[in-house]
């Protein structure tokens, strides 16, 4: 059996824990890259808040953003043949300051 076909058919087992299992909402998320990685970190944008933090980053590699980006498209293009168009609206023209925790 060539390697191809052993991989293909290798199986990964996935745990999740409660807590992560609960996800975290997030209205933004602010992509920025390197060479060798990109940087996702994502946020919940809150009416009236003062101070929004990041809620999570996630570091991945250039080659599983590109695979990352495949699969959203993917799954964006399914949903859509379910349930019609996603309704694109223009972004309010925010600045975003980033600056260390803890300072004002």
């Amino acid at each position: 059996m060539s390697s191809e076909k052993k991989k293909s058919k290798q199986k990964i087992n996935i745990e999740i824990d409660e807590k992560v299992s609960e996800g975290i909402y997030s209205n933004l998320a602010i992509i920025n890259h390197s060479v060798s990685e990109f940087v996702i970190d994502f946020i919940s944008i809150m009416p009236g808040t003062p101070k929004n933090k990041v809620k999570s980053r996630i570091i991945i590699t250039p080659q599983h953003a590109k695979k990352l980006s495949k699969a959203l498209n993917d799954n964006i293009d399914r949903f859509e043949e379910n349930f019609g168009s996603i309704k694109d609206y223009e972004n309010p023209n925010i600045q975003l300051n980033f600056g260390p925790a803890g300072k004002a």
